[in-house]
């Protein structure tokens, strides 16, 4: 995934999100989760997901989403490392 934000436009500035995949293919949109977990992961991020978001509960549900991903999806998990 590629996020930042786009100051380059005319009528406002927003934060972007894209995934990429293997072959390069770029999609925009709001919420991703890539694995064999992301199913599990989706369910929390689409049932909670807010436009208001502080950057805090943005973290937070983030964090949830995966913990509930590696509780609920054998091949998922590990130790979880958030960069702001």
């Amino acid at each position: 995934m590629i996020m930042g934000f786009d100051d380059t436009e005319t009528k406002s500035s927003r934060a972007r999100i894209f995934y990429v995949d293997n072959s390069g293919t770029r999609i925009e949109g709001d919420v991703f989760a890539v694995g064999s977990g992301s199913t599990f992961a989706l369910g929390i991020l689409d049932t909670e997901k807010r436009h208001d978001l502080t950057v805090d509960e943005a973290v937070a549900l983030g964090l949830k989403a995966i913990r509930h991903a590696t509780f609920r999806d054998a091949y998922s998990g590990g130790f979880i490392n958030v960069y702001l």
